[in-house]
């Protein structure tokens, strides 16, 4: 079903935004035959908006919402800072914070023009983990600054949900936040792609009689998602895992790596690869894509028999499907329109909904792999090549990362109810 359109477009708008865009980009004009534009019409004034969850339809109403009534449960508060989490929003809450350096495939943006996918980010955690969420997208790239302001901001939230923050600068302000508040902070284009992935690639191994630790991993792409999967997959007992970027795998002989990537050197590639992409492919057994980068059919070809092939760049994968299903035992990518999509929306609403439910101080690693087992638990017996991870809009998603990332935040002691 289509959206429902709201609030609908002026005359006055239809200029301005067509005066932005020049002629001919499909903005609808009454009194010409150009096509309209739904996508324009369904982001018209914004896509979310803050409703009350209390009525005040007269003077009683207002005296317990608000002034004198409120007054009560401030001072409350005041005695006991933990009754913030019962008495107001903040435990249901996140901040989706960003700067606009890495929207997408977009790139360095700025703020103002990350504000659509900041709140398309907030609608779904609300639709997919019924979680509230607050896009704010901050005029600053600075680190220090950055860290600062959600530090400041942080007392109204739950936990921060980091988004779109160009590498190195996000493994930074990440690992400074978690240091600094205790709350829950999670880079979701880190750590998100990496849950999905991780509950695809169990569910690969086990439909073709492997185990993780079996497995060879190639990855290609050493920004914020390629480094976080490859820390996750040796966290959950991969066999090996090497990472390459634009000069070609990430090794402790290379004299060009920065701090994070010279650190990523020592725990990766044990089988001390060099050189290309293509040439660490050569008997490897899965390949997992997360640079827009493209891979050539004989790099594909080479792999060994039984591979999976995980491109996953959006809209164009490193290998077409069609190609690497000539060569693979399992193909997934980051688009809805083939099978096996390695969706985020998968994982963070639901580790977010099970992290908030827990007041859990932190995500650990456990509460992560904890995810991806839920999710891969979901698909059961229906298991097949061509459905290795759910859909989004399984219903029986969220429940299941909710419910296992609230159980492991307890196992792990860092649940405080």
């Amino acid at each position: 079903m289509a959206a429902e359109i709201v609030n609908p477009r002026s005359e006055s708008e239809s200029e301005s935004v067509r005066g932005a865009l020049g002629d001919g980009d499909g903005i609808a004009d009454d009194a010409t035959d150009e096509p309209f534009d739904p996508a324009f019409a369904l982001h018209r004034g914004g896509k979310m908006a803050i409703q009350a969850t209390v009525p005040v339809r007269d003077k009683d109403d207002l005296s317990l919402a608000y002034t004198p009534g409120v007054a009560k449960v401030c001072t409350a508060i005041a005695e006991n800072p933990e009754l913030v989490h019962d008495y107001t929003w903040k435990s249901q809450v996140v901040a989706v914070v960003t700067d606009g350096t890495a929207v997408l495939g977009l790139g360095d943006i700025g703020p103002e023009a990350s504000l659509p996918v900041m709140e398309g980010k907030a609608i779904l955690f609300k639709q997919f983990g019924g979680v509230d969420a607050v896009p704010l997208a901050l005029a600053t790239t600075d680190t220090d600054e950055i860290i600062d302001t959600v530090v400041r901001l942080a007392p109204s939230f739950g936990g921060v949900n980091l988004e779109d923050i160009s590498a190195p600068r996000c493994f930074e302000i990440e690992r400074r936040l978690q240091e600094r508040l205790d709350i829950p902070v999670f880079h979701d284009d880190q750590h998100g792609t990496a849950v999905v992935t991780l509950a695809a690639l169990r569910n690969s191994a086990k439909l073709t009689g492997r185990t993780l630790g079996e497995l060879r991993a190639v990855i290609s792409g050493a920004g914020a998602a390629g480094i976080a999967i490859a820390k996750f997959l040796l966290a959950a007992g991969i066999g090996d895992v090497s990472v390459a970027d634009r000069k070609g795998i990430v090794s402790p002989d290379r004299d060009d790596l920065t701090d994070v990537k010279r650190e990523l050197a020592e725990i990766t590639n044990h089988g001390g690869l060099s050189g290309s992409l293509e040439a660490a492919l050569s008997g490897a057994d899965v390949f997992i894509g997360v640079s827009g980068g493209t891979v050539p059919e004989p790099a594909i070809a080479s792999m060994a028999p039984g591979a999976f092939v995980f491109a996953m760049a959006n809209p164009n994968p490193e290998v077409h499907p069609d190609i690497a299903h000539q060569y693979a035992a399992v193909v997934a990518t980051g688009r809805s329109d083939y099978p096996n999509q390695i969706n985020n929306v998968l994982a963070f609403p639901g580790i977010f909904a099970g992290a908030l439910q827990v007041r859990a101080s932190r995500i650990t690693e456990g509460m992560k792999i904890a995810a991806a087992n839920a999710l891969a638990d979901v698909v059961g017996d229906e298991l097949s090549a061509d459905y290795v991870i759910p859909s989004p809009f399984d219903e029986r998603v969220a429940p299941a990362v909710t419910s296992a990332v609230a159980t492991a935040a307890r196992a792990e002691g860092v649940a405080r109810r």
